[in-house]
């Protein structure tokens, strides 16, 4: 039986990856070991699986890039671009209307993923 679950990113950035997460969530890791390990807190975590809408699927079908990604609802994705902006990471696309609400692609300073949702 699973008792709980939780994502990780690598990186050989450790510090720069850790303080952009403390920036982008508003709050240090709860568990931090200096140059190895940090983890934050994030309400609710759950794993999704969807199928990329045909205009994604080329981001999806290369090796070098995953099909992984850490999809953080929000309550305004309006200010989630205005942080990921001020953090020196705008998101390169527009706002999408998905089936479940509003999103955009956004990706860390590694690179790796985000996906930032508002429900509708």
């Amino acid at each position: 039986m699973i008792t709980s679950a939780l994502v990780t990113i690598a990186s050989v950035d450790f510090d720069r990856l850790v303080e952009f997460y403390t920036q982008l969530l508003g709050a240090a890791p709860d568990r931090y070991i200096p140059n190895v390990y940090a983890e934050f807190p994030i309400a609710g975590l759950r794993l999704g699986i969807f199928r990329p809408k045909s205009i994604n699927q080329d981001e999806f079908g290369y090796h070098s890039q995953s099909g992984m990604s850490l999809c953080l609802e929000v309550d305004s994705l309006e200010r989630s671009i205005d942080k990921l902006a001020k953090l020196g990471y705008p998101p390169p696309g527009q706002i999408t209307i998905a089936s479940h609400g509003r999103e955009i692609y956004a990706y860390d300073p590694d690179g790796n993923r985000l996906i930032l949702h508002q429900g509708s």
